[in-house]
Parts: C-alpha cells; structure tokens; sequence
C-alpha cells in the first residue's frame, strides 16, 4: 500500500512540474577573455528606442492624458483644447472653431516634430502667453511617443 501511495505522490510531483515555466527570461552573459586577446563577437545590441508598434502603443498611453482636453478624430469638436488630427505638418493656431490666445495665433509656428517636441516639453517657454497651462510631458521619450502617435493617427 505504501508503494502505491508513493508513486500516486510521485506521479503528482511530477506532473506539477509539468506546469512549471520551461526556462527564466534572459541572462546577463559575462565573457571573460586573456588580456591582449581579440575581443569575442557578440550578439548586437539593439539601440533603438522601441520598434513602432510599441512606439505607437506608448504614444497612445501617454496620450490618453492629453485627451482630456485635446480630441483627436477627425471632424470632432475642440474640446478645452483645439482637435489635434492632422495637426503635424499644420500651422499653429489655426484649428477653425477653436479659440486660441493671441500669443498662439501670432506665434508663426508650423508643428513640426521638433516645434512640438519643445511646445509639449514646456509650452510657456515655447509660446509665451499660451493658455496651455497644463500637459508638459518633461521625458523625451514620452514627448517622442506622443509626436509618433500624432503622425500615425493623421496618417491613417
């Protein structure tokens, strides 16, 4: 009897393990080579920031902030502030329908990804006298994100 609770035990041990996740995620790989030697080849590093799908999707995250003021459909109405679709490439402030200050409407600006890059990192700066007081977004990557997001919805 108690063989066959052990291999009852043993079949329930082993089938558990059957769940288990088959390996960890990656590992740090540490080479070690004799001074003077020629440096071993690795795999390349990959250095850009993120491919453009999770680019987009961590544009559109951010931008879900920016949606409490801003639409960004086509045809839909401003909101506390202008509808942003197409708005890359556009003059600044020129969004029919909106109400822009006048420090926006004389600012001479065309919404390139570098004008909106420092708009969003500091619009005061950027356009004194703005009545944009709220949105700075101070990480570069998050701004890049969001520009990104901007272009692909316009380009769709």
């Amino acid at each position: 009897m108690t063989t066959v609770r052990n291999l009852a035990c043993l079949s329930v041990f082993l089938l558990a393990a059957c769940g288990a996740d088959p390996a960890p995620g990656p590992v740090e790989q540490i080479i070690v080579r004799e001074p003077g030697a020629a440096p071993v080849e690795t795999a390349a590093v990959v250095t850009d920031a993120a491919p453009a799908g999770a680019l987009l999707a961590e544009g559109k995250a951010a931008f879900a902030s920016c949606s409490a003021c801003h639409a960004l459909e086509q045809g839909a109405p401003s909101g506390a502030g202008p509808n942003l679709f197409g708005i890359v490439g556009s003059p600044a402030g020129k969004v029919a329908g909106f109400s822009y200050s006048n420090a926006m409407k004389t600012s001479d600006i065309t919404w390139t990804t570098s004008e909106l890059d420092s708009f969003i990192a500091d619009p005061a700066a950027k356009v004194p006298g703005t009545t944009m007081v709220a949105g700075a977004i101070a990480d570069p990557a998050k701004r890049h994100a969001v520009i990104a997001y901007l272009e692909s919805v316009t380009a769709n």
